[in-house]
């Protein structure tokens, strides 16, 4: 780029500090408008924040139920396949182990947070006992209207790549639920305007999972959710869904197999 292009030709030696720092100010605002600019937001939550729980999974649960994980998480698909062991409090280690097949739905553990901007620290580890072992870490209101089952938004980690995703004014409004179910049902494309819309609602960037202990931070600050992985912004989305008013549960779900600890889940608003 010619930064003397956007600037004045200079006229002495003295101008050009000043014509270099504006310019050099320039980018530097467009390269944090990208998102791409290191922060902090795990020291974020900690300096700005309050902490509103946290678990370390030092006890073993009591059974298969819906509250038998303990300490006020839930387990929103424990009642339907009550003989599978889908939440495994091991050597402090909460062992998620998806059962879709017996529970005719993917495993969702629920712990009512509730904030407007904040987020979650947790570590997480795929332990590699499927193939594409995959986690998601986001937030369900139940209590929202035209929303199908409350869901929010979601940080979806797959093998391959991360997602964020805004589902309470894309795949999950209700609206949207009736007019896209049309065309699945026929096996057939979106049409160009709804596929376009929801491409809105979400970001995807490469990412390579592997089986070691990482440490994920999920933050919301106004319209825009942060995902870092290991201390590194991964991914920054801005979409009117994520400043939903209450955060109300955090919701851990997974394809198959992912291990969990550390949660901690803090209020800044």
């Amino acid at each position: 780029m010619k930064i003397h292009s956007c600037f004045p030709a200079l006229q002495s030696p003295w101008h050009f500090p000043f014509q270099a720092f504006a310019a050099l100010a320039l980018l530097g605002v467009a390269y944090a408008q990208d998102g791409a600019s290191p922060r902090d937001d795990r020291a974020w939550l900690q300096s700005k924040g309050t902490l509103l729980f946290e678990d370390t999974f030092q006890r073993e649960e009591t059974g298969n139920g819906r509250l038998d994980i303990g300490n006020g998480w839930e387990s929103a698909t424990a009642d339907r396949a009550p003989q599978v062991k889908q939440a495994d409090l091991d050597e402090g280690i909460l062992k998620i182990n998806s059962d879709g097949k017996a529970a005719g739905h993917g495993v969702h553990i629920h712990y009512d947070a509730g904030f407007a901007e904040g987020g979650t620290t947790l570590r997480f580890r795929f332990p590699g006992l499927n193939k594409g072992e995959t986690f998601t870490v986001g937030h369900v209101d139940r209590e929202m209207q035209g929303v199908h089952a409350g869901h929010l938004c979601y940080a979806i980690l797959n093998p391959a790549n991360v997602m964020l995703r805004d589902n309470k004014t894309g795949i999950h409004a209700e609206k949207i639920v009736a007019r896209r179910s049309e065309f699945l049902k026929r096996k057939e494309p979106l049409p160009p305007d709804l596929d376009a819309f929801l491409q809105t609602k979400e970001k995807t960037v490469q990412w390579k999972s592997d089986n070691e202990w990482h440490d994920l931070t999920l933050v919301f600050e106004g319209d825009e959710m942060r995902l870092s992985v290991d201390g590194k912004l991964l991914v920054a989305h801005r979409s009117e869904g994520f400043a939903h008013p209450v955060k109300r549960w955090l919701s851990l779900a997974a394809s198959s197999t992912v291990w969990v600890d550390d949660v901690k889940v803090w209020k800044v608003k």
